[in-house]
């Protein structure tokens, strides 16, 4: 009896970079056993083909063309990359614990626990992969219009984040330690609102001491309601609600003077709590009562 000739492994990459395609993915080869890009360097430009009116990176070259990418893996057993930004995607990556990590430091996932829980949310189901070091790929589309970049431990620890300007192993590919198989073949989930909030780019310092003074403010007064908003906003977590507290306080004693308005100090602090991560319904919560305390601890000018 005949038997069948073996499958190529070349046969099992173009097959998963082709599978990728069809879902509307922008794929480009990786090096075989690797995560870096099979795709030749700027210095190593030939100046032809895509690349005949300037060179061309790895996400200007990633697509869907099934000819393409037939052509291309058709030169060897690539591994599937997968360009996040062009493809609509954002791709949270949740790393496993690490051999240098000190003990008890959470894996991705556990983090990814742990915030979904203070945020009041489930951990979304989603389009999922598991990485060759058994860690986890959620994959989600990009709301209409926004354009995320990359984030390293934004939202916790061992949790990355790729969008515009980064891609991620696709599965099917294979490293020498392990391979990236697909665990929940769902469509993409369209990114929870929540999550990109706390994604979207935090308004830098500068741009957050250049912003327009309040109307009635003093000049002092002014500076302080700028300095302690961009104090905020740029907070990392586990001082975030402090912060807020110190501020609303700090500029609480504003108010009685007459030197700024409360409804100005209330949307400037809880805008920039929003910026730092916390909820909406703690940032008013936490103003309201900070402001309250301070203004019945600083009466007004006398007459």
């Amino acid at each position: 009896m005949t038997q069948p000739a073996p499958i190529r492994r070349e046969h099992s990459y173009l097959a998963a970079a082709l599978t990728a395609a069809e879902r509307g993915w922008h794929v480009f080869p990786l090096r075989p056993y690797d995560k870096r890009p099979a795709l030749h360097g700027e210095t190593a430009c030939p100046a032809t083909g895509d690349c005949a009116g300037g060179h061309r990176k790895w996400e200007q070259r990633a697509t869907t063309d099934p000819d393409r990418i037939r052509a291309a893996w058709s030169n060897g057993a690539f591994n599937v990359g997968i360009a996040t930004g062009p493809s609509g995607l954002v791709v949270v990556d949740l790393d496993p614990v690490k051999a240098k990590d000190p003990k008890g430091t959470p894996d991705g996932v556990t983090s990814l626990q742990a915030l979904c829980e203070r945020a009041g949310h489930a951990v979304p189901s989603t389009y999922r992969v598991r990485t060759a070091s058994v860690g986890h790929h959620l994959y989600f589309t990009a709301p209409d219009g926004a354009k995320l970049g990359n984030s390293a431990g934004r939202l916790g620890k061992h949790i990355d984040t790729r969008a515009h300007g980064g891609y991620v192993v696709g599965a099917g590919s294979t490293l020498p330690h392990g391979a990236y198989e697909v665990v929940d073949p769902a469509d993409p989930a369209p990114l929870p609102e929540w999550l990109y909030t706390l994604l979207t780019p935090r308004q830098s310092t500068q741009d957050l001491m250049s912003a327009p003074a309040p109307v009635r403010a003093s000049r002092y007064a002014a500076a302080a309601l700028k300095a302690e908003t961009a104090a905020v906003a740029g907070a990392g977590e586990g001082v975030r609600n402090w912060t807020l507290v110190r501020a609303a306080r700090a500029l609480g004693r504003f108010i009685p003077s007459g030197d700024l308005a409360r409804h100005e100090v209330e949307q400037a602090l809880n805008s920039a709590g929003l910026r730092a991560g916390l909820r909406e319904h703690e940032c008013r919560a936490t103003v309201a009562s900070a402001l309250n305390w301070s203004i019945a601890n600083n009466p007004g000018r006398p007459a």
